[in-house]
């Protein structure tokens, strides 16, 4: 189990609880089942709705507990193919929106020392979102020892393990580049201010923590829900579009601006060989690892 992330152990936690209850209603061995029963089991998901990926974390989950030799037999890999065909998985969106709407809003909330400390939180986590390209889960671990402030620049490291997390793969590395022409929405500017703002309240080393007494470190869901906040406040339909889309607002915006795809691919943390850009991130608008990425993104909203 130590192999396996906490966001897996939950996920594998909530398809074993659902086989147990299955087995239960079924008068079914809940350890020592065979593949016929694991199959109507699946089955039972598929004409629930359940996707082609759902019904493969089902799979993985249930082999701790039954063990490979059932969970990849040979008619439990034909049922999967037939999923396939049937209900191929596809990308969550198929366009996305243009981050100058975002950023369009968020230059209402300026200056930043003048703001509340609410409209400064969901400021800084929304811009350094779109900045950085990074899922909320590694943002939700940035520790204040982990920034450096240079003349041009704020860098900051991720030293914890992150969903992308394998042997030999590299933590993430955030470069936010100071927008000096635009300082209204400028990731850096507004981090450095977030900070300052936070320094007499700050209980622990997390960066983000919330706006609220008594001003705990948030979780990955609490961020998710800041970003949602102001992507509605701006005018994006949230009723499609979650706090996870920023990866695919800012990466394709990035595309548009001509920005190499291998910078795009190091600054959103892909691996060399993933082409998962080119499959759920390239998407059009709907209705170096240096500045470039960034930059691209905030020196063309002015």
């Amino acid at each position: 189990m130590a192999s396996f992330s906490n966001s897996t152990l939950n996920q594998y936690n909530s398809a074993i609880k659902s086989w147990w209850k299955y087995c239960k209603s079924k008068d079914i061995d809940f350890l020592n089942s065979n593949s016929a029963h694991l199959l109507e089991y699946l089955t039972d998901k598929f004409n629930s709705g359940a996707s082609y990926s759902s019904l493969n974390s089902y799979r993985s989950a249930l082999s701790t507990l039954l063990g490979q030799d059932i969970t990849t037999n040979d008619c439990v890999k034909r049922f999967f193919k037939g999923v396939f065909r049937l209900k191929p998985p596809a990308p969550k969106y198929d366009t996305t929106w243009d981050p100058n709407l975002v950023l369009n809003h968020l230059s209402d909330y300026f200056p930043n020392e003048s703001i509340s400390l609410k409209d400064l939180t969901v400021k800084t986590i929304t811009l350094l979102a779109l900045a950085s390209a990074q899922r909320m889960q590694t943002l939700s671990m940035i520790r204040i020892n982990n920034i450096s402030f240079y003349q041009d620049k704020i860098q900051i490291k991720i030293d914890e393990l992150i969903k992308t997390s394998k042997p030999g793969s590299y933590h993430p590395l955030i470069i936010l580049p100071y927008i000096k022409e635009n300082p209204k929405v400028c990731p850096a500017l507004t981090l450095k201010s977030y900070i300052d703002r936070t320094n007499d309240i700050r209980k622990d080393d997390f960066l983000f923590i919330s706006y609220q007494k008594p001003h705990k470190k948030v979780v990955t869901q609490t961020l998710s829900h800041w970003v949602k906040y102001v992507l509605g406040k701006s005018g994006i339909n949230i009723d499609l579009y979650s706090a996870h889309s920023t990866r695919h607002a800012s990466t394709s915006a990035a595309h548009r601006a001509g920005v190499n795809l291998e910078v795009i691919r190091k600054a959103a943390g892909w691996t060399e060989s993933s082409k998962v850009f080119l499959k759920y991130y390239n998407k059009n608008l709907s209705n170096s690892l240096d500045c470039e990425f960034a930059n691209s993104l905030f020196q063309g909203n002015r």
